[in-house]
């Protein structure tokens, strides 16, 4: 059987964080790193690829904004 995967992160003095990571909630979905729970969010263990992160959040939200938008009918003329 093999061993537990250890958090890829490093702390605040370097030293590798030595908690067992997370199954399936602890995989970065944007650097392919496994991370416990205190490490598993892109902000918390200084993601690579964070940029990238905030970029298609931002695309998300604009294109569930705009499909959202109410445009008022104008007013016929009388």
């Amino acid at each position: 059987m093999p061993g537990k995967k250890r958090c890829q992160a490093t702390t605040t003095n370097d030293a590798p964080c030595k908690s067992a990571a997370l199954r399936i909630v602890g995989d970065c979905p944007h650097c392919d790193a496994h991370f416990c729970g205190e490490h598993r969010l892109p902000e918390h263990h200084s993601c690579a690829k964070m940029e990238d992160c905030r970029q298609q959040a931002f695309e998300s939200n604009k294109a569930k904004l705009e499909s959202e938008r109410t445009v008022a009918s104008k007013l016929g003329v009388v």
